[in-house]
């Protein structure tokens, strides 16, 4: 029994010191995250191939591989692509297990969506408002119900090609805002982008609580 348990507490040691904690432990099980960091260009995400391929690396560099993932994002235009069309039929679960939304009606309903579900692919909380830096902003470019805004108005940072002048709809990862209104608490159709830049370049999400981050879905 003694020489069992050393062996345990040793291997325990070696999980540790390897940065390996309890979280990760749990990660293939993720099917929904936000992403850590972004892809630094502000809303130049390289089209919706770039920012699927950015959920992709974040996520298998954290060891969940064998899965395909999809950004949570719209297009405009011809061929318009609906955000909730791409990112599978769901439940969704964050990095430590707890389900965010049990399938795409519930997502865009009564879903399980705070600042404490909705947690990075390494299980962190994304700062919200109150905090250092505030990067509580992603990216959608989507209405409440997950569909694309019409032709017009750029809301797609030029359907995600776009780092200066332009427009990408934001959503609030912490459900928090200004003041109390629907638009504020929502997580996926909050408020446009603006800045100093024209409103789609990286010092113009940060102006506004942002950091060019995304939610990412696993679709199967």
């Amino acid at each position: 029994m003694n020489k069992n348990r050393h062996v345990c507490i040793a291997a325990l040691g070696m999980l540790v010191g390897a940065g390996v904690g309890f979280a990760q432990a749990q990660q293939p099980t993720m099917t929904f995250f936000v992403t850590s960091v972004g892809l630094g260009k502000g809303a130049d995400l390289g089209g919706l191939e770039g920012a699927d391929r950015h959920c992709k690396a974040l996520a298998e560099a954290v060891g969940v591989k064998g899965k395909t993932w999809h950004a949570y994002l719209s297009t405009q235009g011809p061929n318009a692509v609906n955000a909730r069309d791409r990112i599978g039929k769901g439940p969704w679960m964050n990095a430590k297990g707890v389900v965010v939304a049990t399938d795409v009606q519930n997502l865009h309903g009564s879903n399980n969506l705070t600042k404490q579900t909705a947690l990075t692919e390494k299980g962190e909380v994304v700062k919200g408002r109150g905090d250092t830096p505030n990067t509580h902003d992603i990216l959608t470019g989507s209405k409440p119900d997950g569909t694309a805004f019409p032709p017009g108005k750029d809301e797609t940072c030029g359907n995600w090609t776009k780092s200066g002048a332009g427009t990408a709809m934001l959503g609030h990862a912490d459900r928090t805002g200004l003041d109390e209104s629907a638009e504020a608490k929502s997580w996926n159709s909050s408020h446009d982008s603006r800045g100093p830049d024209g409103g789609c370049s990286q010092n113009d999400l940060k102006s506004t609580g942002g950091a060019g981050l995304l939610y990412c879905f696993a679709v199967n």
